[in-house]
């Protein structure tokens, strides 16, 4: 049997990323801050019109197995690509950076996805996604043993889009608990939450997922409050772990019995957060993953969510785990 540290299910995306002004997205009707999804024509268009850009392979949960890796975990990933030019690039990309990927590339259409993101100059980001051949991930994509061997199993939010995908995910969840592993989800963000309010809330309170990651507008979407602490203390009673992110504010990390506060890391310059939550996910499961308190696997998240906020795109360019060892974080 394959043994990782963290699997991560997710939609395997090619990010094209460009810088642009808050004009440019009124101009273009763009929802600053959110993940828009579009069709293969208005994808064409935004194209078009975006500035110069940087391609990098993406995708939330490709994002978190990446930076499971780059920690020095063993991380595998399963995301649907096409037998295409962005899926080769996706899928040299992701093993380049130490991920096992296998998951069998689509013959024929539709597409490779792509997420043009438009980053503003308070480095916000704006998605604007076109799914592709994601939507075809199903059952069949699940490799069952490295599901049985992975100590924890982690999909984003954004998979309840594609309608074979929630299948795929209950059928991961079966086989996890099966062998006594654990299953992790992210919120993704406040609009997916509202789309998936209900079915969200039936994985945490079913059991089906353990570990739930959140930042704090999709906490509170997800309780439909603008109350912070009342929207904490509904996810801590919701799921085995909660972990709400607040950006330079740090991030809490619960259990019914432990609450944990930490500070966000200094940084020099605000880049781009592309994948700050990805990321902070990532040295969070990794350290939970090595049996390190609640506390630890926050400062671990947070540290790398900071270096991934200080470059373009969102996969870490350098090391996290010499960066975690600079940080006093682990030892060398």
């Amino acid at each position: 049997m394959s043994e990782f540290d963290v699997l991560c299910i997710g939609n395997a995306i090619v990010d094209i990323i460009a810088r642009a002004e808050d004009d440019f997205l009124h101009e273009n009707t763009i929802i600053k801050g959110a993940m828009n999804l579009i069709d293969a024509d208005r994808a064409e268009l935004l194209y078009d019109r975006m500035g110069p850009a940087v391609e990098t392979s993406g995708g939330s949960a490709g994002n978190t197995a990446a930076g499971v890796a780059s920690l020095g975990g063993a991380a595998a990933f399963f995301g649907k690509v096409a037998d295409d030019h962005l899926g080769g690039i996706y899928r040299h990309d992701i093993r380049a950076q130490g991920v096992a990927f296998d998951t069998k590339p689509l013959a024929g259409p539709p597409p490779t996805a792509r997420s043009m993101i438009f980053v503003t100059p308070d480095g916000e980001r704006s998605m604007n996604t076109y799914l592709g051949a994601c939507v075809e991930l199903g059952p069949e994509d699940i490799e069952e043993d490295k599901v049985a061997g992975s100590k924890v199993t982690f999909f984003e939010g954004y998979l309840w889009d594609p309608p074979r995908a929630k299948d795929a995910i209950r059928m991961a969840a079966e086989i996890a608990h099966a062998n006594g592993r654990k299953m992790s989800m992210t919120l993704s963000d406040p609009f997916c939450v509202d789309r998936y309010r209900d079915d969200f809330l039936d994985l945490m309170r079913s059991g089906t997922v353990d570990i739930v990651f959140a930042n704090e507008e999709e906490a509170k979407a997800l309780y439909q409050t603008g109350d912070f602490e009342t929207a904490l203390e509904a996810m801590r009673a919701d799921c085995d772990i909660a972990v709400v992110t607040r950006s330079e504010k740090g991030s809490i990390a619960m259990t019914s019995r432990e609450t944990a506060s930490v500070s966000a890391f200094e940084i020099d310059t605000l880049v781009d957060t592309t994948g700050a939550g990805d990321l902070y996910a990532a040295g969070f499961l990794w350290g939970y993953t090595q049996d390190r308190s609640l506390e630890d696997c926050a400062h671990l998240g947070s540290l790398a969510a900071s270096v991934v906020i200080q470059q373009i795109g969102p996969r870490p360019q350098v090391s996290l785990r010499q960066a975690a060892i600079d940080a006093g974080l682990l030892k060398g």
